[in-house]
């Protein structure tokens, strides 16, 4: 018993499959649509019979034709013989429609021609503006609050310290002449611990100070203040460290030297609650026309591609190192401990940074 010939699938005009085709099908010649389907045709609101035989002006914008003819010249050129982008489109109600081509170099009815596939992508293109828009909005979001966050610790830091540590400074002196013309023991005494007191106050204020802005940033360079922030790290975790400052004293501009610190700073945070490191290494160094910053720990490092690895200390790292022109790389893996790499240009000042 033979088995029974498979059943013929009825013959299907090669035209049928094209004009019901998703996707939009044209052929350009003597710049002119010489074919096309109804998908392509109704992308900028024709129907096939009104936009076979129309000029590409009629159909491209007038800010863009050139490109266009430029590109279908090069194809029908062979250079290159096919191509693929985005191109504009003019819709009959006015409107500008997004299209994504691919076309290629044909012979039509004897003669070179462009055929091409394209889909309607203006809504794509539309949300992925919107999403630039958005995360330039945030960029800019970005760097006004930490610019405004940074002249407010300039601000406060200078108050506490003019200000605040003017007025104890008073309040010590006053204590010191009653202790001089004070008779009593008991007086005496009590006087010599609020001298005592106010100058542990003195001292707190000072740290306060710095730790809302040091004054190396504004009166020394930024080794200095990166060496005063490794020291009070060093003594507040107990992870020793090593500084390699092998750079000329460098006077950044204050928004340049400014940045650099803060991502110093949070890396540094980073190591003294995450990594469980046992040392920490810095190097600095000037190349060319750039700086050049490493912090290395040798800590338990983490998964830079996992979710955690966007935490807001890395993304506000990164964002000060891109508003500045600056590139920030992090590497690191679980149990390899985590390298931070900063690079800025130097863009230095003369005088006071």
């Amino acid at each position: 018993m033979t088995d029974p010939a498979p059943e013929r699938l009825p013959d299907i005009p090669f035209d049928t499959i094209v004009e019901q085709m998703v996707a939009g099908i044209y052929v350009i010649q003597d710049d002119r649509f010489v074919y096309c389907n109804a998908t392509w045709a109704g992308i900028a609101g024709y129907t096939a019979e009104e936009a076979t035989g129309m000029s590409l002006a009629q159909i491209v914008p007038p800010d863009f034709l050139d490109v266009v003819r430029s590109r279908i010249s090069a194809r029908l050129a062979g250079l290159p013989p096919s191509m693929h982008f985005i191109t504009r489109g003019l819709h009959r109600d006015g409107r500008v429609r997004f299209v994504e081509v691919h076309g290629s170099r044909i012979t039509y009815r004897g003669r070179p021609a462009v055929m091409g596939v394209g889909v309607d992508v203006t809504e794509r293109v539309r949300h992925e503006e919107e999403r630039q828009r958005s995360r330039e909005q945030l960029q800019a979001l970005a760097a006004y609050t930490a610019n405004k966050l940074e002249e407010q610790r300039l601000a406060l830091s200078r108050d506490v310290h003019d200000v605040l540590g003017g007025m104890l400074t008073s309040i010590k002196m006053d204590a010191t002449r009653i202790q001089r013309r004070a008779d009593n023991p008991e007086v005496q005494a009590l006087t010599q611990g609020l001298i005592a007191l106010t100058q542990q106050t003195i001292d707190t204020v000072k740290q306060i100070s710095e730790a809302l802005r040091p004054s190396a940033l504004d009166h020394l360079d930024l080794s200095v203040a990166l060496a005063n922030e490794l020291q009070a790290f060093t003594r507040r975790s107990g992870v020793p460290h090593s500084l390699d400052a092998d750079a000329p004293a460098l006077r950044l501009a204050p928004k340049h030297a400014t940045a650099v610190y803060r991502i110093f700073q949070e890396g540094l945070t980073n190591v003294s609650r995450h990594s469980k490191a046992q040392h920490v290494d810095v190097r600095l160094r000037v190349e060319g026309e750039r700086l050049r910053l490493t912090l290395h720990d040798d800590g338990c490092g983490f998964d830079v591609d996992a979710p955690e690895g966007s935490a807001l200390g890395l993304l506000s790292m990164r964002e000060r190192a891109r508003e500045i022109g600056g590139e920030l790389h992090i590497r690191s893996a679980p149990s390899a401990g985590t390298r931070l790499a900063l690079s800025v240009p130097l863009h230095q000042e003369s005088g006071t940074a």
